[in-house]
């Protein structure tokens, strides 16, 4: 099993360091973390970031209020298809697709792999169709995803992982593959755990923001992405919950679990570099 990092996505709000954390100038930089990853099924897909369509016609697909808010950013270089192909791979190679959650910067290139079977929770689907709300119905583009042929859904519920919920045995996925349910950012939205030689790696999607919500004691967010998490949340109480779950989990070195958020650049590039060494010994 072979893992990828993936920017599939830059979203450029203004407003610099006071979202990021460390931009100089009066734009931040955020990326959409997505993970390509080389199994005996064929490549498995976790989340896709903007897609082909988005960077072509991004009005049709996109609410302008997001797009402007986060300042999104349309190049071909950053949809996972382009990304995939420079790989040496074909968008067919892509058999499967799981997804933290359905909103557009996460499922924009989901028909970019059209014969990809899609993974999710079923809360997070039903949610999407309900659209009830300002936010609810920007955020979710059924444009995006309304010719996908092969869905699989999922409840919470079996063997837990580290104390959370988990759904094992995806369906036709390696049995290293689960879905943590993480409520809060939305109803329906999930973590994706994978059990790698090198200990279990965490994709907490949209469950936290900033690096420093998680590598620290005290939870520490920039003011522009505490906002952010403000504006997008459904259930606050459960979000934090799942914040402080995770932070502990993050600082027992005893339990050898590695994980990263959707957004950060600074967690994207530390993976990156880390994966690039990796591989090389592979390789080698």
């Amino acid at each position: 099993m072979q893992i990828h990092h993936l920017n599939c996505g830059c979203m450029c709000p203004i407003g610099g360091a006071l979202f990021d954390g460390f931009s100089r100038g009066p734009k931040a930089h955020l990326v959409c973390h997505c993970l390509l990853i080389e199994t005996e099924q064929g490549l498995v897909l976790i989340d896709t970031g903007f897609g082909l369509r988005d960077i072509n016609s991004p009005y049709s697909r996109l609410s302008p209020f997001f797009i402007h808010f986060n300042g999104v950013q349309f190049d071909k270089k950053y949809t996972a298809v382009d990304q995939i192909e420079k790989l040496g791979f074909s968008a067919r190679d892509v058999r499967h697709i799981v997804l933290t959650h359905l909103d557009f910067d996460h499922a924009g290139g989901l028909e970019d792999f059209p014969e990809a079977t899609v993974h999710l929770m079923q809360t997070e689907m039903e949610t999407a169709q309900d659209r009830h709300g300002f936010i609810a119905r920007r955020r979710y583009r059924p444009e995006q995803w309304d010719e996908v042929k092969h869905w699989k859904y999922y409840s919470a519920g079996g063997e837990p992982w580290f104390g959370f919920e988990a759904v094992r045995n995806l369906d036709g996925l390696p049995p290293e593959i689960l879905l943590i349910p993480l409520v809060g950012h939305t109803r329906g939205h999930a973590g994706i755990a994978i059990d790698t030689p090198e200990g279990w790696l965490l994709h907490a999607g949209d469950a936290y923001f900033y690096r420093h919500e998680m590598d620290s004691a005290k939870r520490r967010c920039t003011p522009g992405l505490r906002a952010y998490q403000w504006m997008m949340e459904v259930d606050r109480q459960a979000r934090l919950l799942n914040q402080d779950r995770l932070r502990a989990l993050s600082s027992d070195r005893n339990k050898d679990v590695r994980l990263f958020c959707s957004h950060d650049a600074v967690e994207f590039k530390a993976f990156t570099d880390q994966s690039s060494v990796q591989n090389e010994k592979v390789h080698h």
